[in-house]
């Protein structure tokens, strides 16, 4: 037998792979022509391995497990174990996950706005060590800092105070009086308002006043009238007279500011062309009118001096009578402004109308009076006066509630509109 022989029969031999079953297996025949080879050389071992399996079960059970009852497979637990909830840990924070996120500290100090401990030497003791030292203070940009000359230029000025006081407090502390924070002292007016939310009406505007109270309210409206009508005038002359200044300043002759009119300009122009004026030259002054200047300006100083110093020793004399004086007249510049004060608070009790805050004046509110002939004898012939709402809007104001507004109109149409006919309407007329 020769060698290729022997080692093709060795080879044939080591591939036979053993089934898991223990069946025979031929997988490892590499040729498989013909239908005779196909069955010997099928891989069923997973097959093989449920039939097994199978088998075990029904030698155990006496049948197969899915041909089982649930009844015999499952059980409904009702009660459960009650010795399970004694083997449970109780509930603790410790053992939540954000406890233990919270609970994991890091090694790096946390920032504090405090102080922990004291510079060991002050700014004031280091440039004092700096100056012996004979070494140059830096300030910002590394500049070199003159002790002597603090503010003399850009580079030369000293620390604020606010650098000199940090760290000696803490921002966020409840306590901030040693921060020198004080509050303004001003009040709003309407803590001194005393005006009720409704107003009482006068008596005069009942539907069957009295005689004299009608009267009274029929002058007071009157009155009102006059100065808004006096308002409204001088508004409008005025507003006349800047028109009038305008078209003048159209027309006005060349070399002159627009509104300005010269009465005789020819005459003067004629004149100064006849005789033109002639400046003279100035001379040089000598030496001795130099002198003479010089002396003069010397002597009036000398008798300011003089004047003032006169002065001067005869107030030393009069030293109690002007501080007396003077005492008197702070006092009653002082009871002056107190007085005004006192004005102003009454005024503002009254109400803030007729006074400008911002861009807009507070309306006063308008009285609803009637006339003589519009009243009337019974509730049913009353017509309703005023308006409700712009009572409530002009006291709220009053009373400086709200700042005071006035009612925006809707501003005109500057484009006019464009008809345009179409050519379909054209050919529509056309056609009937």
């Amino acid at each position: 037998m020769s060698r290729t022989t022997m080692k093709a029969e060795s080879s044939k031999q080591a591939k036979k792979p053993k089934s898991a079953v223990g069946a025979p297996s031929q997988l490892s025949q590499n040729a498989r022509k013909g239908k005779k080879a196909w069955r010997k050389n099928i891989d069923i071992d997973n097959v093989e391995e449920g039939l097994e399996t199978i088998r075990s079960e029904e030698r155990v059970l006496g049948t197969a497990l899915h041909n089982q009852p649930d009844k015999d497979l499952f059980t409904v637990d009702v009660t459960g174990d009650e010795g399970a909830r004694r083997r449970l840990p109780r509930f603790s924070k410790a053992q939540l996950t954000s406890t233990k996120i919270l609970s994991q500290r890091s090694a790096v100090p946390a920032v504090i706005s405090r102080v922990t401990k004291k510079p060991p030497v002050s700014y004031k003791q280091k440039g004092k060590l700096l100056q012996i030292a004979r070494r140059a203070r830096r300030g910002p940009f590394k500049a070199i800092i003159d002790p002597t000359e603090f503010g003399a230029g850009s580079a030369l000025i000293d620390v604020s105070e606010a650098v000199k006081k940090s760290g000696k407090y803490d921002i966020w502390e409840e306590d901030i009086e040693m921060l020198d924070i004080k509050a303004p002292s001003t009040s709003h007016p309407r803590s001194v308002i005393e005006l009720p939310a409704i107003s009482t009406p006068h008596q005069g505007a009942s539907y069957n006043p009295p005689a004299d109270a009608h009267q009274v309210l029929l002058r007071t409206a009157h009155e009102m009238e006059e100065e808004e009508t006096k308002g409204a005038d001088e508004g409008r002359d005025v507003h006349e007279r800047m028109m009038q200044a305008r078209q003048l300043g159209e027309v006005t002759p060349e070399g002159l500011p627009p509104g300005m009119i010269l009465h005789g300009v020819e005459e003067e122009e004629e004149e100064e062309t006849a005789t033109p004026l002639v400046k003279p030259i100035p001379t040089r002054k000598t030496k001795q009118q130099r002198r003479k200047a010089q002396r003069a300006f010397e002597e009036k100083r000398a008798a300011a001096e003089k004047s003032v110093k006169r002065k001067l020793l005869a107030s030393v004399f009069t030293a109690k009578s002007m501080r007396k004086t003077l005492e008197q007249s702070a006092a009653s510049k002082e009871k002056q402004r107190d007085e005004k004060r006192r004005i102003l608070r009454e005024k503002l009790k009254r109400g803030v109308a007729g006074q400008r805050f911002g861009k807009h004046t507070v309306q006063r509110a308008k009285i609803d009076v009637q006339l003589g002939e519009d009243l009337t004898d019974s509730l049913r012939g009353l017509k309703p006066e005023g308006n409700l709402f712009r009572d409530r809007f002009l006291s709220m104001q009053n009373r400086a509630l709200i700042e005071p507004r006035v009612p925006v109109m809707p501003k005109k149409r500057l484009n006019r509109y464009k008809e345009v006919e179409k050519h379909a309407w054209k050919n529509f007329e056309k056609e009937t």
